[in-house]
């Protein structure tokens, strides 16, 4: 199984949980994990949290994005045509949305038609919690990967399933 990463688990990651600077396991764990196949972002995902503050210096997971074999393992060597995208946002979202409801959903449809490309092989991560009545451009990412027939699990279920923790390397 190839694991999609969302730009919510990386950031709420960092932010509340595995700061870079107090559990550097957590990330040497994620890279590894990219490394041997198991997880990724799409590029425009990846675009999403990389360009957050842009300063190394006071922003420690920009840091940790912009070392070159984190870019390398992390970021999913794939392109993705215009009308898989489309039709995630026609078929999960909404055929008519407008300018304001395509800027709320953001990427997400990005990540979501990467994960549909192999349904059955790829999960979507997110820490969005499924709330199935939402409608349009508020649609979750859970219920929009259901909606279209692939995988989503939250951070937690992809630390059980791939068995992180502190200790890993020994």
């Amino acid at each position: 199984m190839l694991y999609l990463l969302d730009a919510n688990v990386l950031i709420t990651a960092h932010n509340n949980y595995y700061p870079i600077n107090r559990v550097p396991e957590f990330w040497d764990w994620l890279l590894h994990q990219a490394e041997q196949g198991r997880a990724c972002m799409p590029l425009e995902i990846f675009e999403e949290v990389r360009d957050g503050t842009g300063d190394a210096e006071k922003d420690l997971l920009y840091g940790w994005l912009q070392r070159a074999e984190v870019r390398r393992a992390l970021v999913l060597d794939e392109a993705i045509a215009p009308e898989d995208v489309q039709r995630v946002v026609d078929d999960g979202y909404a055929p008519d949305l407008n300018d304001v409801e395509l800027e709320r959903v953001g990427r997400d449809p990005f990540l979501i038609a990467y994960a549909l490309r192999a349904a059955q092989e790829r999960c979507v991560v997110s820490n969005e919690t499924s709330s199935p009545n939402r409608q349009r451009a508020n649609r979750k990412v859970p219920d929009v990967c259901r909606a279209l027939g692939t995988s989503s699990c939250n951070t937690f279920a992809l630390l059980r399933t791939l068995d992180f923790t502190t200790g890993w390397r020994r």
